[in-house]
């Protein structure tokens, strides 16, 4: 079964990169590039839908995959990303006799010894485990009562499925290595590493435990959010029991309403939570998709207001780095006061921007996307014409085909959470404003930056001191190497220009040559020059190949 499975992944895989082969590299080279490029964003989505099905059908780390793929906006088309992203970690159950051997197997006793009932349907199966509600028994409990619990509880042999996917997995990296348009976007081997450490780490639900206990931490102050208790007595690696803390999906809009809840402010306090997360605990749940993430109406009698927004699941959990932090903290300074020379130095301090990227043009872009999306709702910007749009693209299409982006690995995870949860909170409310939520966020966090207003003066001032004092330095520097004749303007759009037309007047030297042997070919052949017609062949052919492979 497992080897079927293993061929099974790479046989999809094969195909699709054949396909690519065939009309993104063969026929692009032999004069049909208008043609694939024209059929590629079909071709794509039909890749997706086609993935899309085997992650379903397989479960497993396929699901996974196609999760972890669906953040890819940096190496992958959008229509691959747009068609995953709702990728739901849902598949069919597993039977419950072998899930009822596995909780045996880890409490080391029958079921209704550790727990006095145990419903037999799960209530939600994932590609790693299955969720069931149960009670405590009484004796294990100091008050006398059987309180509620979730199980949750592995798939049986689901390390030996990871295994083998992850085998299937390496095996297409190695093949995505040697296509340049992803290799020189991403260090492949080490997205895989990445992502099989982050895998690994899911499934091991000791961990789980300790991340859901870290992030009650982090919200102990927080009345308004609530993490469900972790039960250690009946919490092993395969098995975890948390408080069952219920409420409302935050999917179930009409519900939502019904309970009094406002849901402009689930938004907003969703946002805020995560922004306390990211620029505050430097930890935060990497999977905020709707099964995780529930709206606790206020008890009976309380004010409707005192409701609470709950989180379960903390298997996918992400850390941020020191350095990342601080790119990501200068980003949202960037984006509060609208200084797109800060927001792309923000890039710079995350390490996202590929060498040679236009820096001047990238800045303009940004400036301009203030310029015409500040303030918006997301309502409104969807609502803004074509022609608009049309005309930003006209302006900076070469930087958006370039996508002169790569994300390093630490913050996948994260580009991935943020995506969900700007969908979730305009789902919420169309007339969600992302710009008015962060401004609170960035007056506060400019108020401390670096001990605060005089400090953050000082800094610029010294900034300032360092560029005069460097310039005498580099001006004779300047002057010195056009001298020597040795100055360079880098232009990155006419250096591209350049090589397409040096690498245009090879191709064109190349198919005449490679039609002029094969005519001579065919003159000789049919003067009867058989040996010598071979030679003149052998030589098209060599010069065909050169033509179709030679970059």
């Amino acid at each position: 079964m497992y080897r079927r499975r293993y061929y099974r992944i790479l046989v999809f895989f094969a195909r699709t990169f054949l396909n690519i082969i065939w009309w993104d590299i063969i026929l692009s080279r032999l004069g049909f590039r208008k043609i694939a490029r024209h059929t590629r964003p079909g071709r794509m989505v039909a890749f997706a839908k086609d993935f899309r099905k085997l992650a379903v059908r397989m479960g497993g780390v396929m699901i996974k995959v196609g999760q972890f793929l669906s953040a890819r906006l940096d190496v992958l088309p959008r229509e691959i990303t747009d068609e995953l992203a709702g990728l739901q970690d849902e598949v069919a159950p597993e039977p419950f006799e072998p899930i009822r051997a596995l909780i045996e197997a880890e409490f080391g006793m029958p079921l209704d010894k550790k727990f006095s009932e145990f419903n037999l349907e799960p209530m939600a199966a994932a590609s790693i485990g299955q969720a069931y509600c149960a009670k405590l028994c009484m004796t294990e409990t100091e008050q006398g009562t059987c309180p509620d619990v979730v199980v949750k509880v592995q798939r049986p042999h689901i390390e030996d499925i990871i295994e083998i996917d992850l085998s299937a997995i390496r095996i297409v990296g190695k093949w995505l290595e040697q296509y340049k348009p992803i290799s020189k976007r991403a260090d492949v081997s080490k997205l895989i590493a990445e992502f099989s450490r982050s895998l690994y780490e899911e499934i091991d639900y000791i961990n789980e435990g300790k991340n859901a206990e870290k992030f009650a931490e982090n919200f102990k102050d927080r009345a308004d959010v609530r993490v469900p208790d972790v039960i250690w007595s009946h919490t092993t690696r395969r098995v975890l029991t948390l408080q069952d803390v219920g409420g409302i999906k935050i999917t179930e809009y009409e519900k939502i309403d019904a309970a009094g809840i406002d849901r402009a402010e689930v938004a907003e306090r969703l946002l805020d939570t995560y922004l306390k997360q990211i620029f505050e605990d430097s930890f935060f749940h990497a999977d905020p998709h709707p099964g995780n993430l529930f709206v606790q109406p206020a008890r009976e009698g309380e004010d409707p207001a005192n409701w609470r927004l709950t989180f379960v699941d903390f298997g996918m959990t992400g850390t941020i780095p020191e350095t990342t932090f601080k790119g990501l903290r200068e980003m949202l300074i960037a984006i509060g006061t609208q200084n797109s020379h800060r927001l792309t130095q923000s890039f710079e301090t995350l390490d996202v921007l590929l060498p040679g990227t236009d820096i001047e043009l990238l800045e303009k872009a940004g400036q301009r996307i203030f310029e015409r999306f500040w303030g918006k709702s997301t309502e409104q910007i969807r609502e803004m014409g074509h022609e608009e749009a049309k005309e930003f693209i006209n302006e900076f299409g070469d930087l958006m085909y370039e996508m002169p982006f790569q994300a390093p690995e630490n913050l996948i995870l994260l580009a991935r959470c943020v995506g969900i949860l700007s969908g979730m909170c305009s789902a919420l409310d169309p007339q969600f404003n992302i710009w008015q939520s962060v401004t609170p966020y960035v007056a506060k966090l400019v108020e401390t930056e670096s001990g605060g207003a005089f400090k953050t003066i000082l800094d610029e001032v010294l900034n300032v001191l360092k560029v005069l004092v460097a310039l005498p330095v580099k001006a004779d520097a300047l002057v010195t190497r056009m001298e020597q004749g040795r100055l360079e303007v880098r232009m990155p759009l006419l250096t591209r220009e350049m090589e397409r037309i040096h690498k245009s007047q090879r191709k064109i030297a190349g198919s005449i040559i490679f039609a002029a042997f094969l005519l001579g070919g065919v003159q000789l052949f049919i003067s009867g020059n058989l040996s010598l017609a071979g030679g003149f062949w052998g030589v098209a052919l060599i010069s065909f190949l050169w033509v179709l492979f030679v970059r």
